[in-house]
């Protein structure tokens, strides 16, 4: 989103991005899939000649038209529910293109995903060992490795240190080698995924290291999954990833492990955030000024029903007034309506906010709508999609008829015989 300055309205790919919302109202969630593009063919430059795959980490924004829209740019796609399996086969990839890598699901759940023909990517011992007892050499799989390396952001998106549910122990595997040589699995790709948000190109280093060694008696690879967790900007001058050096750090490590590995294997990354979070907006209508006695308050027309974030990681989102983009600057606390602590920013300085303004809450593509609840029985947003110079509805707005079109009333049959 920039800043027309001959007509001073804020746009994305020239169109007025409130003209957007007044077309279809707010709160809305805008995507800029130009943005995506770029992003990712950012990352396949990164990782140039390296036999590279990426897998678009699809829980971050599951919208069908984002998934086409990956799909159109030559992506792959990780999933990790049957449900968002069954997402990627709508939106047309096919089950080569597609990775499963649950986490605490019933075996039930992990037969209906060899049926429909994806890669499985297994986390725990109990799992693999009713893997190969149903399915041996027959179906080919991954295993997910714990590195034990803390690594991220926020303690909530550290998903490699000792004390996550995430992947199997390093330490544990000479137990999975038994395991597997004992059913006779064939194992084809070993995965890792430390967590979110990693600046330092040698804590990529560090866990792609820890991979390599648990290679070790694994003959049959032919991918090595390192995961993703690349940072972007939440703010201006933000600090970020510097996915170039990362590519030739991680790609000269790769080249040299395939070779003492004995021939060239693929290397495939899962970005979700990195991909999308930088093109979407949440944007919100001001519902009321309030002047309280240790802040003013911008009241806005969402809440943590829409993009539950900054409650629930502190994460921060840059905020934009794009109703007075010239007006002086003032300092509120934006909340928003529900009947919960729901702060979207503490003391930010924004452009005077007057009732009825639209204010931009700005890296909202990833876990936004995804994470979007109907608590106090509001509704979910719209999705516009940007692409190429145009936007177009992606998802209607939710009606009460989508609160209530599952509940069964108890007492109807009560009420039809008084």
């Amino acid at each position: 989103m920039e800043l027309n300055a001959q007509n001073g309205q804020y746009e994305i790919q020239g169109l007025n991005v409130l003209d957007i919302v007044k077309t279809h109202g707010s709160p809305l969630y805008l995507y800029d899939g130009d943005k995506m593009e770029q992003q990712y063919n950012r990352l396949k430059n990164a990782f140039d000649g390296i036999n590279l795959k990426v897998k678009y980490a699809c829980k971050s924004l599951t919208n069908l038209s984002v998934l086409k829209l990956f799909k159109k740019l030559g992506s792959d796609i990780d999933t990790v529910s049957i449900q968002e399996v069954q997402l990627a086969l709508l939106a047309g990839f096919t089950p080569d293109q597609i990775i499963f890598t649950p986490n605490c699901v019933s075996f039930e759940e992990i037969q209906e995903a060899v049926e429909l023909g994806v890669m499985i990517n297994i986390d725990n011992i109990s799992i693999l060992e009713q893997f190969g007892n149903h399915y041996g050499s027959s179906v080919p799989c991954c295993i997910r490795v714990n590195p034990h390396i803390m690594a991220g952001g926020n303690s909530k998106i550290s998903v490699g240190h000792i004390g996550s549910k995430f992947g199997i122990s390093v330490f544990q595997m000479p137990h999975v080698r038994k395991v597997v040589e004992n059913h006779n699995i064939k194992v084809v790709g070993l995965h890792m995924h430390s967590g979110s948000d990693i600046l330092d190109s040698q804590v990529f280093l560090q866990a792609a290291n820890v991979l390599f060694e648990a290679t070790e008696g694994f003959d049959d690879l032919e991918f090595i999954d390192l995961g993703s967790g690349f940072k972007v900007a939440y703010k201006e001058g933000d600090v970020t990833t510097n996915i170039e050096e990362v590519g030739k750090v991680l790609g000269d490590a790769f080249k040299s492990f395939c070779k003492s590995y004995g021939r060239e294997l693929e290397l495939w990354f899962e970005p979700g955030k990195y991909l999308v979070s930088e093109s979407g907006l949440l944007l919100v209508e001001t519902n009321v000024i309030k002047h309280g006695l240790a802040a003013v308050f911008v009241g806005v027309d969402a809440g943590q029903n829409h993009l539950i974030r900054p409650m629930m990681y502190d994460a921060y989102h840059h905020i934009v007034n794009i109703s007075n983009p010239k007006g002086k600057e003032r300092i509120y606390d934006v909340v928003g309506y529900i009947c919960e602590t729901d702060t979207f920013g503490h003391n930010r300085k924004l452009n005077e906010v007057h009732e009825g303004d639209i204010l931009a809450i700005k890296n909202a593509g990833a876990y936004g709508f995804m994470m979007s609840n109907n608590y106090n029985s509001r509704l979910r947003a719209a999705e516009v999609l940007i692409y190429k110079g145009e936007a177009r509805l992606i998802r209607k707005r939710e009606t009460m008829d989508d609160i209530v079109r599952n509940q069964v009333d108890f007492f109807e049959s009560e009420t039809v015989q008084q």
